[in-house]
């Protein structure tokens, strides 16, 4: 993959903050810095804890981490949102149960060091400030790419690691140092992304393949003003209504490892002996994986129209069957769906809020815009924000020679 150059005047404004933080000395390195791209996910919501398909996309919003190396073991980080710079050492690194829930944005920097330190990876610290030019809170995958340039920076920017490898520690740091037990199709997206392709991920082997976006389509990502609870117990909720529908079908499916392994025959079959929640979010899994598999088809083929019709069932799944929508969502997806030249709408992510993915037309894209800042921000009261995004490379060095 080749180094993605950056913009001159976030370089220098980085750099710059660098050296103000940090100021270098006789034993300072030469400043690298690497680059990691936040996601959206184009089809596939809550399929990925029950071993399903994401179809998620890499994309040009992302979070930039200047550093120079150092020769001991001790990272010191800044972050141009915020004004407290952290501090740790590598060794002293240990995950804390009681902190979970509370953590600031530099833990996800130490657990991403903890993670490759506990797989005895040759990593140093670093002096480092991020730069972060996405919105936060809104389901874009920010400390997922926040561990990712986390990771790349601990190994050193020339280390070339497989996307898969650097997925699996990524999660681990969220998973086990964090505390947030995250599924690993951010971590894979925001690793593996391919310029101007989505990536389809079986999240149970691993195995992946880039699907190409159709010709002369954007992709449009609409923040509703209404922010998505981070720490929700409604999302541990449906978790555990998917283990326990999971629970209560192998019971009667001996062999049954997964809800991705369930057809939509032999739910319907033992239906009655789950409680309705519980059947609708399995029947949500269910069809939001054949969806995933029908979508990446669609887009192999151009086929539109069908691909329109996916995110419209897929919508009304988040919020009929596994009810994390929102009344801000469904604003946004009509505002949008009466637009000339939206191909498709749907919320996506975790929901309850957050955003919706569109893909547009590229000659629709400006008056999607300013239809959504009349019609949306006039029906909810809410200030959106438009963002018509590039599908980009994973996670990777940027060109510098400071």
């Amino acid at each position: 993959m080749a180094p993605i150059r950056p913009d001159k005047h976030r370089l220098e404004r980085l750099i710059a903050a660098l050296e103000t933080h940090f100021p270098p000395n006789a034993d300072s390195e030469r400043v690298e810095i690497v680059r990691a791209p936040c996601r959206v996910n184009l089809m596939g919501d809550h399929t990925d804890y029950s071993e399903g398909y994401v179809l998620p996309a890499a994309i040009s919003l992302d979070t930039w981490l200047a550093f120079r190396r150092r020769r001991d073991g001790q990272v010191r980080v800044a972050s141009m949102e915020s004004p407290e710079p952290a501090s740790f050492w590598i060794d002293d690194l240990d995950p804390d149960p009681a902190s979970a829930g509370t953590r600031r944005w530099s833990d996800y920097v130490a657990g991403a060091a903890w993670s490759l330190r506990e797989a005895a990876l040759p990593i140093r610290g670093f002096d480092g400030v991020v730069d972060t030019a996405m919105p936060l809170g809104v389901g874009f995958a920010s400390s997922s790419a926040l561990e990712l340039a986390s990771a790349l920076a601990l190994l050193g920017a020339g280390r070339v690691m497989p996307p898969p490898a650097l997925a699996a520690l990524a999660q681990r740091a969220e998973r086990e140092y964090v505390g947030v037990n995250s599924g690993i199709a951010d971590q894979f997206a925001v690793a593996a992304g391919r310029e101007g392709r989505a990536l389809l991920l079986d999240c149970r082997s691993l195995e992946s393949r880039h699907v190409p976006m159709p010709y002369g389509i954007r992709v449009v990502v609409c923040d509703t003003g209404m922010p998505r609870p981070v720490q929700s117990k409604v999302f541990a909720e449906r978790r555990a209504e998917c283990a326990r529908a999971l629970a209560l079908l192998s019971e009667r499916l001996p062999g049954l490892c997964s809800l991705r392994d369930l057809d939509p025959a032999s739910l319907k079959r033992h239906r009655a002996n789950l409680p309705d929640n519980v059947a609708r979010r399995a029947e949500h899994v269910i069809s939001e994986n054949a969806r995933v598999l029908a979508t990446s088809v669609a887009m192999d083929h151009g086929d539109l129209d069908e691909i329109g019709r996916l995110f419209t069932e897929s919508h009304l799944s988040l919020r009929d069957l596994f009810e994390v929508g929102a009344p801000q969502l469904d604003a946004m997806v009509q505002v949008a769906g009466a637009v000339p030249g939206v191909i498709a709408a749907r919320a996506t992510g975790m929901g309850l809020g957050g955003c919706t993915v569109n893909l547009v037309l590229a000659d629709a894209v400006a008056a999607l815009k300013t239809t959504i800042a009349r019609e949306y921000d006039r029906r909810t009261g809410l200030r959106s924000r438009v963002y018509a995004v590039d599908i980009v490379d994973g996670a990777g060095p940027l060109a510098v020679t400071a």
